[in-house]
């Protein structure tokens, strides 16, 4: 007998609009499938996804749940999702994990708004879906509508998978171009054939059927079966979280699907936890769920979706081993509420134990302002539920009230933003640029900065303290989105910069930035449909524009009529319960986050808010530098006037008149000359010296030798062999570059003079010697390097050409003042390979 395949393992998320039957159906493909002898129903409470109290309470799913069943060919792995729009964020993070979903569309209700929401976001996710469309056992049900509405709201490649295998195949080769044409020469199309477009999300298998009555049930088991799709992983150990819970123990649960190698008990993981510190814990226990039970294997395996115990960091969203970081989530609350505490509760001890719903409910976001607490929330039912949360978890009755739209800020045009942080034995100086990115792009964090400039280390410890804070708007002190904000330049003390510098500066710079900027005050808006009978659809249309939305032509279809368009969420409020009083419940309101846009009323709002950026200490604008022994206060429009790096920004500047191309005449020229400076005397070539008059000698001067000053530590933490180096031994540091100094000096035959900064060294008296061929000097205590560099070149500047090797832009400055020529410290380093390349060929001519 020839050997039986393995069976593939295979994750299949199963996403609905509410009440579309996505549980029900869930519950009839185990029933049929015979991993439960019993068909568990909603309505009768006894469903085997929805475990929780509350969900069989309501008669919804609030938690996603998994359920393990088998097909002939497969292990199915079945991925239960909420579908309220309030928890659609769940079901968003259970999709990075899917090798395809099951779209759960209502024959009654067809195309719904939040069904169009989940069909974008797999989409975005790439996620191969196949579609049921349930209760098509309703009489006032046509499947061939249906099938034009699937084709006009959501694919034409959605495909009639009832049909037999020749009409499928006709009709799956008008999907894609290159099947056609294979279809067309041989009149073949394959199982592997459609299995492929369907993993290209170029094919969309629709099964027709009641999953209360198994009607369909058993077809659709059949087509995943076949057609799912067939994942090959990698050997090495990746895996993705998609969720945080606790058993009823108490017990700390990862969910993680599994997308390379394997994980066993006992094993080592090492991960970054959400600060970016390096975590290394071992796994205590693997589980295997299916409903609320589970078992623990030893080992799990590529493509298996396991909760795991042990882990005290991860985070939902997380990439762990050789897994490459996912997409951010693109669902997010829009309201926020005061969270009222019960008489004696105190929020500081309370905040911490509703930090737990917060990391299981990553978009349930927990908020401190003033001595309160506030929460994100994404509608009144998630509201309710989270109240209770509280009362089963913590034993505590909280009321939520003060309710108000999330709002944010962006920019309109670029700025760049200067921070300056110079109290007293600290230093730090950031600039960075702001620019404003289309909608939806979010915060983008990037760096220009030459490392010759500023280590490569203090530019990463900048772009980690841009990461890791919400960063306050101007207007009304909303969080800022949709901008891209890139180091310019930055600059360290090699003495005097500590660990919090460098966030201070920062902050401050993103700040002074915004002030300067153009900012403009974002809301959230709703995609909506408003359904109600014909008679009143004026009333509708009235309605919504009181509320300064947007909308399109209505539609009319029998009695009722429909508008689809835009709204803003704050002015939507309670008008479902206005739509169901004035239309004796016959309307319908649905609505689906759009995204954010300019704010409708904005100057409103902001007199509303009555926010004083200069005011928010917590979120300053202002600088701090340092003069005669203490640091002072520069407000934000002063401190390009005192920064001490210059602008990263390279302006175009009009052209001077020593640019242009003016095109004088030769003599017209001359005359100018003439008039400004008096006669011209040229030489008299070929007349004898002894002939000439002594006004019209010419004196040529001898060109002057080559004199370079090297500031030794700036140098030192520029080159990057010579900064890993003086992390571990600064004194060889030091020597390894008098060496390199000394023997460029002897090639080039230019006096060479190398600086160190003995600036806080205490007692330090200061010391110049010879280091064979050049000089070295460290300065006393309380001279600094650029004071020492500064007055060298104002000494020997007459007598030499003197440049000096820096990336100090203050020593620069000073330099250039002084007819010194400027060297980065790049630049030289280019000038030593050059001419240590040609000494290696002088020595081996």
């Amino acid at each position: 007998m020839p050997e039986q395949k393995e069976k593939t393992t295979c994750g299949i998320g199963v996403l609905a609009h509410v009440d579309a039957g996505k549980t029900t159906l869930s519950e009839a493909l185990l029933y049929t499938a015979g991993a439960r002898r019993v068909l568990g129903r909603v309505d009768h409470q006894d469903a085997f996804l929805d475990t929780h109290a509350l969900e069989r309470a309501r008669g919804i799913t609030i938690f996603s749940k998994q359920a393990l069943l088998e097909t002939a060919h497969r292990r199915l792995t079945l991925v239960d999702t909420p579908g309220h729009v309030d928890f659609a964020p769940e079901a968003e993070r259970t999709m990075p994990v899917l090798d395809c979903a099951v779209l759960v569309i209502s024959g009654t209700d067809g195309v719904q708004a939040h069904t169009l929401t989940l069909w974008r976001l797999l989409e975005r996710y790439h996620v191969p879906t196949f579609l049921f469309i349930n209760k098509m056992d309703l009489p006032t049900v046509e499947k061939g509508k249906l099938l034009d509405t699937l084709h006009r709201e959501l694919s034409p490649a959605c495909v009639d998978f009832g049909e037999d295998f020749g009409v499928i195949a006709e009709n799956a080769a008008m999907c894609d171009e290159a099947l056609l044409e294979t279809y067309l020469e041989t009149g073949t199309v394959t199982v592997g054939n459609l299995r492929g477009l369907i993993e290209q999300r170029k094919l969309f298998p629709c099964c027709f059927g009641s999953a209360l009555k198994l009607d369909g049930v058993e077809k659709l088991r059949e087509i995943l079966d076949v057609y799912a799709p067939e994942k090959e992983y990698r050997q090495d150990f990746g895996a993705k979280v998609y969720k945080i819970s606790r058993d009823p123990q108490g017990n700390r649960l990862t969910w993680m699907k599994l997308t390379g190698g394997e994980l066993k008990v006992r094993a080592p993981l090492t991960y970054k936890n959400a600060k970016g510190e390096n975590v290394e814990e071992k796994v205590l226990q693997l589980r295997s769920y299916s409903g609320d039970k589970f078992t623990a294997p030893e080992t799990a395996e590529a493509g298996e979706l396991v909760a795991v115990t042990g882990l005290t960091q991860t985070w939902a969203g997380q990439s762990l081993g050789a897994e490459p970081e996912g997409r951010k989530s693109t669902l997010e609350p829009v309201m926020t509420y005061r969270v009222r505490l019960p008489a004696g509760a105190d929020p500081a001890v309370v905040l911490p134990k509703l930090r737990l719903l917060e990391e299981e409910e990553p978009q349930l976001r927990l908020l401190w302002e003033n001595g309160q607490i506030h929460v994100q929330i994404m509608g009144r039912v998630q509201l309710e539920i989270f109240q209770a949360l509280v009362k089963q978890r913590f034993g505590l009755d909280v009321e939520l009230d003060d309710r108000r739209i999330f709002y944010k800020e962006t920019i309109e045009n670029t700025v760049e933003g200067v921070g300056h942080f110079e109290p007293l034995r600290h230093y730090a100086e950031v600039h960075l640029l702001l620019e404003p990115l289309p909608r939806g792009s979010g915060l983008v964090f990037g760096t220009m900065c030459p490392t010759d400039v500023l280590d490569g280390n203090y530019q990463k410890l900048i772009l980690t303290h841009l990461c890791e804070k919400v960063h306050r708007g101007v207007l009304t002190g909303a969080p800022i989105t949709d901008m891209k904000i890139t180091l310019l330049v930055g600059k360290a003390h090699l003495k005097h910069t500590e660990g919090g510098d460098f966030r201070q500066a920062t902050y401050r710079a993103v700040r002074q930035g915004l002030m300067q900027a153009k900012s403009v005050l974002l809301e959230p808006w709703y995609d909506f449909i408003l359904t109600v009978p014909t008679e009143q659809i004026g009333r509708g249309i009235t309605d919504i524009r009181a509320m300064g939305g947007e909308f399109e032509a209505p539609e009319t279809s029998g009695t009722l009529s429909t508008l689809r368009g835009l709204v803003p969420a704050a002015e939507v409020k309670d008008y479902a319960e206005v739509l169901a009083a004035y239309t004796q419940g016959l309307g319908r309101l649905q609505l689906t986050l759009h995204g954010y846009a300019p704010c409708h009323n904005a100057e409103a709002v902001i007199a509303g808010t009555a926010y004083d950026p200069e005011a928010d200490l917590d979120n300053t604008p202002d600088s701090v530098f340092c003069a005669h022994g203490a640091g002072f206060n520069v407000k934000w429009d002063q401190v390009k006037d005192y920064m001490h790096l210059e602008s990263g920004l390279k302006e175009e500047k009009s052209p001077s008149l020593l640019t242009r191309n003016l095109h004088i005449e030769d003599k017209e020229l001359e005359a100018i000359m003439e008039r400004e400076f008096g006669a011209i005397r040229r030489p008299q070539y070929g007349v004898k010296a002894e002939n000439r008059p002594a006004t019209e000698e010419i004196t040529i001067a001898p060109p002057k030798n080559k004199y370079l000053i090297v500031d030794g530590y700036n140098i030192i933490f520029a080159w990057e062999e010579l900064s890993e180096l003086a992390r571990s031994d600064l004194d060889a540091a030091r020597r390894r570059l008098c060496d390199i100094m000394s023997s460029y000096a002897g090639y080039t035959k230019c006096r060479t003079v190398v600086v160190f900064d003995g600036y806080k060294q205490k007692g330090n008296p200061g010391e110049k010697s010879q280091f064979h061929n050049i000089q070295v000097v460290y300065t006393k205590e309380g001279e600094t390097a650029d004071a020492y560099i500064e007055a060298l070149v104002y000494e020997t500047g007459g007598s030499y050409a003197v440049r000096v090797a820096t990336s100090d832009a203050l020593v620069q400055l000073s330099s250039f003042h002084s007819g010194a020529l400027r060297v980065s410290a790049r630049e030289l380093k280019i000038e030593v390979e050059a001419a240590q390349k040609e000494m290696r060929e002088h020595f081996r001519k």
